[in-house]
Order: structure tokens, then C-alpha cells, then sequence
């Protein structure tokens, strides 16, 4: 479990803490120390006259002030009952409760329902009665004569003042919400097709054209992709493939680093501005990718795990991000941003290849 649920399970523990008047603590595993549940600042809040019941004891307690084979009263007056014989104390108050389960469940066959003093009479119409009886007045009724109960059918619900419409009201209203659903995508397409209007009035050549059409059934194909997957797998899938997305980096470092007209930092031309935004929305879409395989694999992880240490790794990435400013200010920049794009595919390959392993 992360941190964070680890802090949120804390948190409505403590809550909770002053609010209930009795709290009864079993986590143990065999042969290690029982884990704090109740801590000394959720035993600080709880009423006077709360009681703990510690079955934990034998191995050190879920309580903070548990001690074994021992009642103590803390100072905000609160009993913790240690006891690591539970069960040997517990035998009379055990058979007690069996024997009122039992002698209900006996007195609810006959004797209740006559409501006479010594007269026993199994009341045949009594579902759960006729359903339990194996053989009565020296008849076997298992398996034939028992009848499987049947819950009763639902109320029938009440009929709603609905208004009938007649056939020319009903054409009517399919008529108008159909123009509304025409003149809804009329506008969408309208939009759209001025979109690309302005898109071929402002590119530069024909290559500007052909990424875009590129970019467009690319996008189409990937939101296809994802439509189709269960809402339950979108944490997963994104974990999983957003590190091979981020290849389109890959792609906007290249349109950024080909044919630059100024050897600026700000883009001019059409594809270096789909370079630029590109290679933004593929930074959103790792950084987020990876927060989400972080939380999904917290999940997963033990105490006895070994610690990660992926804060090191910020050491060759300001190696990098160095020598690409090095490379602007040396006007080198054409050059280098290729071989540090080689560098980002790398990343992306190998770090989506881990995350597909420890997810497996």
C-alpha cells in the first residue's frame, strides 16, 4: 500500500476513535510482532470508559499500551484488556450463546406458534420450517416433499401518469431533436473545416500537409483504441503504454531540430510549431503516465522491499537538458537535439518495457 492510503487509513482510524465505545483488535501473523493499529494519539481521543479488547497480545499488541495478561486503565480512563488466554475465558460465555442460538431456533419450529404452554406444533406453512425438515411423523419428505422457497413477487409498481402522445406528435418530436442533432455536427464540421482552411493557406509545403494528415489518423486510430477498453483498465493501460506514446517526443524533437529557418528556440514554421506542441503533450503524457505506474505498483509493495531510488536518474537528465543549452549557445544545436532524441527513444523503450514486467 502507498503512503497515501497508509496516511488516509490513519486518518479515519482516528476518526473513528472518538466516536465508538468499544474497539477490538486481531491482526497478527504467526511468528512476527503484531502491528500498532491504535496508536497513543487514537487512544488520547477516545472517551473515558472505552474499552479495547487486544487479541493480538501474545505478540506485543495492536494497542500502544497493550500489555500481555494485564487489564490497565490509561490516564483519559480507557480499559485495555490484554489477556493472551482469550479463548480458555471465554468457554461458558461460548456455550451460553450456542445454547440461546439453539433453544430460538428450536422454539421457533413449534411451541411460538400456538402461543399454549407445552404444546409443540411444527407449523408446516412456515417456509423456513418445511424447508429443513428431513423426515416428519415417520415419513422421509427429502428430496420430494420439501418446496423450495420462492421469494414473493415485487409489488407491481404504479403506473406513471405519462402523457400519450399520438403519431403525428411523436414523428413530431423525432423530427426536431434529429435537426438539432444535424444542425449540432453541421456546426462541429463547419468549425473543422475551417480549421484545415486555415491550416492550407499558412503551410509551408507539401510535407506541412502530409503530417498533418499523418497526425489526424493517428489520432483517430488511438482514440478508437482506447474507446474500446473498459473504464475498470484505463489505470493500466495508461501505466503500461503511455511510456510508448512518448515517442512521439521522439517525433516533435525532429520536426523542432529539421529545417530551422532562425536557429531559434521559437518555433517558425507550421511543423515546428506541431514539433513544439508535440513534444509538450508528450511530456503531460509520460510524467503522468509514470505517477500512475508509481501509485499501481505501491499497491504491490512489502515492507521487507528494497527502497528505489529513481531521484539518481535525475543526474544523467541534467547531463542532457546541459547539453542541449550548451549545443544552442554553440549554434550546434541541429545536431545534438538528433542525438539526444536517440537518447529520449532509449528511455522510452526500455522504461515502458520495466513497467509491462512489474505490472505482469
Amino acid at each position: 500500500m502507498s503512503d497515501e492510503y497508509k496516511a488516509a487509513q490513519a486518518q479515519l482510524m482516528l476518526d473513528q476513535a472518538g466516536d465508538v465505545d468499544v474497539i477490538i483488535t486481531t491482526a497478527l501473523i504467526p511468528g512476527r510482532k503484531a502491528p500498532i493499529l491504535v496508536n497513543q494519539e487514537m487512544l488520547d481521543v477516545m472517551k473515558p470508559g472505552s474499552v479495547l479488547v487486544d487479541l493480538a497480545a501474545a505478540n506485543g499488541g495492536n494497542v500502544a499500551q497493550t500489555e500481555a495478561n494485564k487489564v490497565i486503565t490509561t490516564a483519559n480512563g480507557v480499559t485495555i484488556i490484554g489477556y493472551t488466554d482469550l479463548p480458555s475465558r471465554l468457554a461458558s460465555t461460548s456455550s451460553t450463546l450456542f445454547g440461546n442460538n439453539v433453544a430460538k431456533f428450536l422454539l421457533s419450529i413449534g411451541p411460538q406458534t400456538t402461543k399454549e404452554k407445552g404444546i409443540f406444533q411444527i407449523d408446516m406453512e412456515d417456509d423456513a420450517v418445511q424447508n429443513m425438515l428431513i423426515a416428519y411423523d415417520g415419513e422421509a419428505r427429502w428430496p420430494d416433499k420439501i418446496t423450495p422457497f420462492s421469494p414473493p413477487p415485487p409489488p407491481p409498481k404504479a403506473a406513471d401518469d405519462a402523457v400519450e402522445l399520438s403519431e403525428e406528435e411523436l414523428l413530431l418530436a423525432a423530427n426536431d431533436k434529429q435537426k438539432a442533432d444535424f444542425i449540432r455536427n453541421a456546426g462541429i464540421a463547419s468549425a473543422a473545416s475551417f480549421a484545415l482552411l486555415a491550416f492550407g493557406f499558412n503551410a509551408g509545403s507539401s510535407d506541412d500537409v502530409s503530417l498533418l494528415a499523418t497526425f489526424a489518423l493517428a489520432g483517430l486510430a488511438g482514440y478508437q483504441v482506447v474507446w474500446g477498453v473498459a473504464p475498470a483498465l484505463h489505470s493500466p493501460l495508461m501505466a503500461v503504454t503511455n511510456a510508448i506514446s512518448g515517442m512521439t517526443a521522439v517525433g516533435g524533437m525532429l520536426l523542432l531540430a529539421d529545417g530551422s529557418q532562425s536557429g531559434g528556440i521559437i518555433p517558425d514554421s507550421p511543423s515546428h510549431w506541431m514539433g513544439a506542441i508535440a513534444t509538450l503533450l508528450s511530456f503531460v503524457n509520460i510524467a503522468g503516465g509514470f505517477l500512475i505506474t508509481v501509485k499501481m505498483l505501491d499497491l504491490f509493495k512489502r515492507p521487507e522491499d528494497p527502497s528505489d531510488y529513481f531521484e539518481f536518474y535525475a543526474i544523467p537528465s541534467a547531463v542532457l537538458v546541459g547539453g542541449l543549452g550548451a549545443a544552442y549557445l554553440g549554434g550546434n544545436l541541429e545536431n545534438v537535439s538528433g542525438t539526444v532524441s536517440v537518447a529520449a527513444a532509449i528511455c522510452c523503450i526500455s522504461a515502458s518495457e520495466y513497467t509491462f514486467v512489474s505490472t505482469a
